[in-house]
């Protein structure tokens, strides 16, 4: 019995971490672009959506798949548009993209399904391992092809950010801008490549919480796991590898969380507390970044660049 518990908190840290670190892992793009990225968790919702809604029009996983790239990449090319063309405060940017992912989701949701409450398919993401009872592959039982191939990602990003020109150009950008211009770099192009790569893993993260694990798509599926992969890039000091082990931890604590819950049933912790600890831990996270840039004396997210352009 020990052994069915053990495997199954590690199937259940594992499903419910690897969306987080996918989103971190674009997410680390941004920051080190230096955007100051809030809209996560709206591209990871119109990924969510796409992932489904792509899968019941075509009867195609891979269509789904696609799909929720797509649709989070082009909401990411929205972010840029406001923030890099129209001038806005980033800040204020993320937050409307991540209330239109939440809007716009729920009205396609009544608007093209009819439905108000959840859509579903009956085949998700291909699962290398099914039905296994016992041994170690318990413990990786029914996990989707994204959830296997998450470390190989986090591998290549390390290996773009650190090994490659355009890995260099982005942190340049993100730290000195100006002598990014001096150097023939284009800061806004180079954004706008960081930020659909940003949206591209954002809408993997989407596909794997909505396609791959959970097979449905329901209004805020999220529940704020867009805003856990920012604090888990500032967590991880805007590294990939930090980033992923703090989407690890995320996914571990709820984990335990849900073992709590079970365990614990009946005990007076009221449900908005666990609900709103994503959003606390932003906010921390907010505060841990903008004190540790003014004792570096760095620029704020780029905020520098908005100003005196």
């Amino acid at each position: 019995m020990t052994w069915v518990v053990f495997a199954q908190f590690i199937d259940s840290t594992l499903r419910a971490s690897t969306p987080i670190i996918l989103v971190a892992l674009g997410a680390v793009f941004s920051h080190r672009a230096g955007i100051f990225n809030l809209g996560l968790e709206g591209f990871m919702l119109f990924g969510a959506f796409g992932s489904i809604a792509g899968t019941l029009a075509s009867g195609s996983q891979l269509v789904g798949l696609v799909l929720a790239i797509s649709l989070a990449m082009l909401t990411s090319l929205l972010f840029w548009t406001v923030t890099e063309v129209m001038k806005a405060d980033p800040i204020i940017a993320g937050l409307g993209i991540s209330i239109l992912g939440l809007g716009g989701t729920s009205f396609a949701l009544l608007a093209i399904f009819h439905s108000r409450g959840a859509i579903y398919v009956t085949e998700g993401l291909w699962r290398p391992v099914r039905n296994a009872d016992g041994g170690i592959l318990a413990m990786v039982s029914d996990l989707s092809i994204l959830v296997w191939v998450t470390p190989l990602l986090v591998f290549m990003v390390w290996l773009v950010l650190r090994r490659t020109r355009f890995g260099i150009n982005i942190s340049v950008v993100g730290d000195y801008p100006f002598a990014a211009r001096s150097a023939g770099i284009l800061p806004s192009l180079v954004k706008l490549k960081a930020i659909l790569i940003t949206g591209a893993f954002a809408g993997l993260g989407g596909a794997e919480l909505a396609l791959g694990s959970l097979r449905a798509f329901t209004e805020n599926i999220t529940q704020g796991r867009g805003f856990m992969a920012f604090t888990a890039v500032v967590f991880g000091a805007g590294a990939p590898i930090g980033a992923a082990l703090a989407g690890l931890f995320f996914g571990l604590a709820d984990a335990v969380g849900i073992q709590t819950q079970v365990l614990a049933e009946g005990l007076p912790i009221p449900r908005e507390v666990i609900l709103g600890l994503p959003y606390l831990l932003t906010i921390a996270a907010v505060w841990f970044d903008g004190s540790r840039r003014k004792k570096r004396g760095e620029q704020l997210s780029g905020f520098g660049e908005f100003r005196n352009e």
